[in-house]
């Protein structure tokens, strides 16, 4: 599976990914979850919100156990980040098969589509339109770059645009959803534990920064007599490094557009994305509020004008205790594993949308360097089986009881 999947979407210059939303790249993917539902001899649908499941058990049944994660990216990102999810689900099965696992639940794997919003910049599309965290009326506003609605471009790609919208029935019809994914983070790699639990989520989101300034001629224009919007960008990047540090949290101006973009041009505007998240609400708060209190600051102190809009946010995400617990004692109630590690991410999931409406957990593999949305992201082909083994367990201990 491993080796089918890789080459989708793979771009040869940088060795990452670009797996985008309603892509031939995207459509490459689904093609294969398809055809590893049809080699399972399970049941393939694609629902209203263009997210794919592949049913073993009739799932009018109702008390599904769901698994599975996503297979888009972010530009240039890695072979594990979610695909690893989905494989795993795929070889879990596999798994429980072999050992003559008769289940008592349905038991579905499924994929969402666009969860790192590479594309349209919202993250979760998928999933949040299917718990009703996006509005139709949201989600018809959406634009990529190059002005391509989501809408037109879900058409494009052969799905119907009309359908989208919240999906309460199916969410009522599963019991749990449990996301494998790798680990984000070093933590399982320092504490020498190849998988490990998740305990939460923290809240994170996203602001866009426009910086208003005036364009001119790079050579001719005093520097007295320019509106440079660089400048308090520049000055509000290092603004956010310094309050993420000084709170413990996490903050970066990933993205950016300069416009006209010329080397020879001084920008009129230049509008940068802000990823920021922590640990707790509050401190989220004090971060975000004093990297735009600075932005503001430098932007009157250059004579240029400054909007802030969030484009999206996550509140923070306990995963249910009685869910994680039970994953917790599937995984170590033969006495022959230590304790399951326990630990939180800073990174969103489509399990961490899903959990205002059904009970969700993680499970993560360990990732040796902690790198992710990058080329490098890795895990070893043994905590890979290691997670398979721990998902099938997780899945006969929920299913086949």
């Amino acid at each position: 599976m491993w080796r089918d999947l890789a080459p989708l979407g793979r771009d040869p210059r940088t060795g990452g990914y670009r797996r985008y939303a309603w892509t031939s790249a995207d459509a490459e993917c689904r093609a294969w979850f398809r055809a590893q539902a049809g080699a399972r001899g399970l049941t393939h649908e694609t629902d209203r919100n263009g997210n794919q499941w592949a049913w073993l058990g009739d799932p009018a049944r109702g008390d599904a156990v769901v698994t599975g994660s996503h297979l888009d990216s972010v530009p240039d990102g890695g072979p594990f980040d979610g695909p690893l999810g989905v494989v795993s689900a795929f070889a879990a099965l596999d798994e429980l098969r072999r050992r003559g696992a008769e289940f008592s639940r349905p038991l579905a794997i499924v994929n969402f589509g666009d969860e790192e919003g590479a594309r349209f910049g919202l993250a979760c599309v998928g999933s949040r339109l299917t718990a009703g965290r996006l509005t139709r009326e949201q989600a018809f506003a959406l634009r990529d770059p190059d002005g391509v609605s989501l809408p037109a471009a879900m058409e494009a790609a052969g799905h119907d645009p009309e359908a989208i919208g919240a999906d309460p029935d199916r969410l009522a019809g599963i019991g749990a959803f449990v996301e494998l994914h790798v680990e984000q983070g070093r933590s399982l790699d320092l504490s020498g534990d190849p998988v490990g639990v998740a305990s939460a989520i923290w809240p994170h989101g996203r602001w866009r920064f426009d910086f208003r300034g005036e364009a001119n001629h790079a050579g001719t224009t005093r520097l007295a007599d320019r509106r440079d919007p660089m400048l308090p960008y520049a000055e509000t990047v290092l603004a956010a490094r310094r309050s993420a540090r000084l709170a413990g949290a996490v903050a970066t101006f990933g993205k950016v557009a300069v416009e006209p973009n010329g080397v020879n041009a001084i920008p009129s505007l230049v509008r940068g994305w802000l990823d920021s998240r922590a640990a707790d609400q509050s401190t989220l708060d004090t971060v975000v509020g004093a990297i735009e209190e600075a932005a503001r600051d430098h932007a009157v102190r250059h004579g240029v004008d400054l909007a802030v809009v969030r484009e999206s946010f996550t509140p923070v995400v306990d995963f249910e205790d009685t869910l994680r617990d039970e994953l917790s004692h599937i995984l170590t109630r033969d006495g022959s594993r230590r304790p399951i590690p326990v630990l939180g991410t800073g990174a969103g999931h489509d399990a961490g949308i899903l959990s205002a409406s059904v009970p969700t957990a993680m499970l993560f593999v360990r990732n040796p360097t902690g790198v992710s949305h990058s080329p490098a992201e890795h895990a070893t082909e043994d905590d890979c089986l290691t997670g398979v083994a721990a998902l099938a367990d997780v899945l006969e201990g929920l299913a086949c009881r």
